[in-house]
């Protein structure tokens, strides 16, 4: 490959949304090129969602020990947590994950893979600095920018040094500590730091905004709260004064919920405070985008063009919805209109889905709580609920902890949307996203099948909730 080449299209990146967005243009021509700047292998797979859900499996194994004499089942042997073997099999599962992803990468062909470090030298012109230290400049007449995200750090934390660490370093563990200090607790410090609590680590789980999870709605965030605090230390609104490397760890000092100041030390500070786009990196000043107030490039959300034409965004670094799900779409939607251009088409936009792996778990469907909530203060929306607390399968299981909340239309009595924190949040949030996707009523979904005794009739509660609302409205 020379030192100036000429493509038709170029994808920088090639996690979820770059792999998707270079097959689709694939489809439509040869002339594509992907630039990969670190190591093939997707974010999900190496130190996403794979990875944390073999750890979560450990901790919900060592929880179900604690808990079986309520029905009538006792251990005598007691429980033994090896940390080792539980990172063991998490490193090891988590590889044969990433190998499946490579093996999708193997198959691109060579002469449409560059490994290095790309810059805008212009909206046409890509530099790209490889590993070995040459320079190619590649003229491309479109580019799909799929370059991901990466952990948003604090400066405050920088004070742990050696022990500030971000959930990708989590599983690259040998063993667990014994203490953690988990800073965020949104989707990944949740996830995280239950789970490491139930192996045996002490956690602190601390916030500043007062959120927990992506929950927008004030009755499921109330229940969500009270519930994580029950089981390990969560402080989401924390006044932090100090952090600083000690000889054996990490000191903190906090005021904590009495207004107390409390100091702590922990092994190791996990940052778990976000993520930001992997577009600063870009030289994108070199390109006259219209950015958002974060610096991204701003894209349809249905076609991924950002303001030059010419130029698709996709996946994490979009800044739009960072789920493997939808860096998949979006990388299938950025790829086919980079491929058919100037030809630009909608792609398949699906409802919108999220779940927490939490115990109890956490799901959010449709339009939030936070995005209704001018229409729900005009009575325009009605609200079902329904706890889980006395719900018969929920009962049986010893599983009836949450809540469940129901948005829909006062006029018409479609689905807008729904969030909830309780057992199998992950199958009802399918359910409500597949019925909200096909426009459904609630009174069409009240047609619909429920089996007895499952713990879906507690969906079939809530609705009938908010039909009874509409009925006297």
């Amino acid at each position: 490959m020379g030192n100036r080449i000429q493509k038709e299209i170029v994808v920088i990146g090639s996690g979820t949304a770059g792999l998707a967005a270079y097959r689709a243009a694939k489809a439509h021509t040869d002339s594509v090129v992907t630039i990969e700047a670190g190591a093939y292998g997707t974010t999900c797979a190496r130190v996403g969602c794979m990875p944390s859900k073999l750890l979560i499996a450990a901790a919900e194994a060592a929880h179900t020990l604690d808990h079986t004499e309520a029905f009538g089942v006792y251990s005598k042997g007691g429980k033994e947590i090896s940390g080792e073997a539980v990172m063991e099999r998490v490193k090891s599962e988590r590889d044969r994950f990433v190998g499946f992803v490579l093996e999708g990468v193997h198959n691109i062909p060579a002469e449409d893979k560059i490994q290095g470090y790309a810059k805008f030298k212009d909206a046409h012109t890509i530099l790209v600095t490889t590993r070995e230290g040459q320079t190619i400049e590649i003229e491309a007449e479109r580019i799909v920018i799929a370059t991901g995200s990466r952990p948003n750090i604090p400066g405050f934390f920088e004070q742990a040094k050696d022990r500030l660490i971000v959930n990708d370093d989590v599983f690259n563990w040998n063993d667990l500590p014994s203490s953690v200090a988990v800073f965020g607790p949104g989707v990944i410090g949740l996830e995280l730091g239950q789970a490491l609590h139930r192996l045996g680590v002490q956690v602190h789980m601390f916030g500043a905004g007062g959120k927990v999870g992506p929950i927008t709605d004030p009755v499921v965030h109330q229940y969500a709260e009270q519930t994580f605090e029950e089981e390990f230390y969560l402080n989401a609104k924390t006044l932090t004064n100090r952090i600083e490397r000690v000889e054996n760890g990490v000191e903190i000092d906090f005021i904590d919920k009495q207004g107390n100041e409390q100091t702590i030390l922990v092994d190791y500070l996990i940052s778990a405070t976000g993520r930001r786009p992997n577009v600063d990196q870009l030289a994108i000043e070199n390109v006259p985008f219209e950015l958002d107030e974060f610096g991204v490039p701003v894209a349809d959300p249905v076609t991924m063009q950002t303001s030059q034409p010419h130029i698709f965004i996709a996946g994490d670094a979009s800044n739009q919805l960072p789920l493997l799900h939808e860096a998949a779409d979006q990388g299938k939607i950025a790829g086919d209109n980079a491929g058919s251009y100037p030809k630009i088409e909608p792609g398949l936009r699906r409802s919108p889905i999220s779940v927490v792996f939490s115990d109890p778990q956490i799901m959010m469907i449709g339009s939030t709580y936070n995005a209704l909530v001018h229409d729900i203060e005009a009575g325009q929306v009605v609200i079902g609920e329904v706890s889980f607390e006395n719900q018969g399968r929920s009962r049986v299981m010893l599983k009836n902890t949450g809540v469940l909340r129901v948005y829909a239309d006062k006029q018409t009595g479609r689905l807008l949307g729904a969030e909830m924190i309780g057992p199998s949040a992950e199958h009802i949030a399918h359910l409500l996203a597949w019925a909200h996707q096909q426009g459904m009523t609630i009174a069409q979904m009240l047609d619909m099948p429920f089996y007895h005794p499952v713990i879906e009739e507690g969906v079939r509660t809530a609705l009938r909730n908010v039909n009874e609302q509409i009925a006297n409205i």
